[in-house]
């Protein structure tokens, strides 16, 4: 009896002692091109944007197009400008086949002080342009494992790995077996992984498809980005994305803003902010082009969005919420 009653003292000493309210520190992390982080430390983030893409096509695609001293020096005092800004993080959204190239963007994340992140999975929108000819004839199994393979190993050598998958279908009133095949191969890299599944796709006809195979494979839609749903005309289907858990991205800021005040003033008034992500889509080195072509600037959420929805009556929280929190809450690996 003695003891029992010197126990339940030590018991009580223990948990007296404890800090109140103080929460236990998250061990989630995400993978940039220069290492593993803690998500905490993912700090304001811009989820899709582009250094360099090459539009050739995935069977004539080389790194012998384009000079990554000459990238380097087009695009560095873009980044520069932007990390002005208090930006931390970049999400590159260009995938394999269309100038991903990891080891630039690890010499743009030292040159800059901006952690970059890549991705891994295949590009399928524009009729199958950018997918190499193995992605036709392998399984969704098949490609997952090479997939898996550079979430453990580092994409082609490099030791560099993936901290999503970006994948991208076609719109279609039904989707197509090589669609299905990638959106089934991301849901297997997914369940291996944890890495979150960002499919370029556009309206909700097209995207509630990839949700429905998410599912059906055991898949919570939260794992799910629907990126582009800026092209979605009927604002009650985002409500209806947002009920799924669905990631809602609104991302084409580097060219327009206007379409975006109403979409997101939609989001705060239907109670689904939480449920949003912002980025540009702007860059775009293009190899193709003399001096890589225009580069759109990453500052328009900055410079334009922000004092428009300030108007709205948008508040510094909202904006911490859509480039801080919600980055962390979807992207965050365990």
């Amino acid at each position: 009896m003695l003891k029992t009653l010197k126990l339940v003292f030590i018991l009580f000493i223990v948990f007296a002692c404890q800090k109140p309210g103080k929460e236990k520190e998250s061990t989630a992390y995400f993978n940039a091109v220069s290492g593993s982080f803690p998500i905490d430390s993912l700090g304001l983030t811009l989820i899709h944007e582009h250094m360099l893409v090459d539009f050739i096509g995935a069977d004539s695609v080389s790194p012998d197009r384009w000079n990554r001293d000459s990238v380097v020096a087009k695009v560095l005092p873009f980044l520069i400008e932007v990390k002005k800004y208090g930006v931390k993080t970049i999400f590159d959204c260009t995938p394999s086949y269309l100038a991903k190239d990891p080891l630039l963007l690890k010499e743009l994340c030292e040159k800059s002080g901006i952690r970059i992140v890549t991705n891994t999975g295949y590009y399928g929108a524009v009729g199958g342009k950018y997918l190499p000819e193995h992605a036709f004839s392998e399984t969704a199994e098949e490609l997952s494992t090479q997939w898996i393979s550079e979430f453990e190993n580092g994409i082609e050598g490099t030791g560099i790995k993936p901290g999503f998958i970006k994948i991208s279908v076609n719109e279609a009133d039904t989707l197509s077996e090589i669609d299905q095949k990638l959106v089934r191969a991301a849901g297997l890299t997914h369940q291996q992984t944890g890495l979150q599944i960002a499919s370029h796709t556009g309206t909700w006809k097209t995207a509630s498809q990839e949700v429905t195979i998410l599912q059906k494979m055991g898949i919570d839609p939260s794992a799910f980005v629907w990126v582009h749903a800026q092209a979605e005309e009927d604002f009650q289907n985002y409500s209806k994305a947002a009920d799924l858990g669905v990631w809602i991205s609104l991302d084409g800021i580097g060219w327009a803003i206007d379409p975006y005040v109403d979409r997101l003033l939609f989001a705060k008034e239907n109670g689904f902010l939480n449920q949003v992500l912002i980025s540009h889509d702007a860059g775009w080195y293009d190899p193709a082009k003399q001096g890589g072509g225009d580069f759109q600037p990453f500052t328009n959420i900055f410079e334009k969005l922000i004092p428009a929805l300030k108007a709205k009556e948008f508040t510094d929280s909202d904006f911490e919420m859509l480039l801080i929190e919600n980055p962390k809450r979807a992207f965050g690996l365990d």
